[in-house]
């Protein structure tokens, strides 16, 4: 009787191992497989990441650039259509002045 009480412990000891670790086994599988997943997906993201950063920065440059586009056509357009701006704008380029005329110039701080 006690050998067969002894023999049913050790299978019942046995088999709970053997439930332990197969329980060990899935959550290790399971760990492997998530990390698996993530080593697929983290480069891309990387890069989505790096893409979306030089998107801004030339959207940035777009802004910027229109800016300085708007301003040009305007003066073009000044330039073209008004004369007391063409005027002005010879005669500041060329830094020249009337006979009695005083010219004041204010400059802005250089940067």
């Amino acid at each position: 009787m006690d050998a067969t009480g002894y023999g049913r412990f050790r299978e019942r000891r046995e088999a709970s191992i053997w439930q332990q670790m197969n329980a060990i086994l899935r959550v290790l599988l399971l760990i492997a497989v998530w990390l698996l997943m993530i080593s697929f997906f983290l480069p891309p993201y990387k890069q989505l990441q790096r893409d979306r950063a030089s998107f801004d920065k030339l959207n940035a440059q777009l802004t910027d650039k229109k800016e300085v586009l708007a301003r040009l056509n305007k003066q073009v357009a000044l330039l073209k259509n008004d004369p007391t701006y063409l005027e002005t704008y010879a005669r500041d380029s060329l830094q020249v002045m009337k006979p009695g005329e005083t010219i004041f110039r204010i400059e802005s701080a250089k940067k």
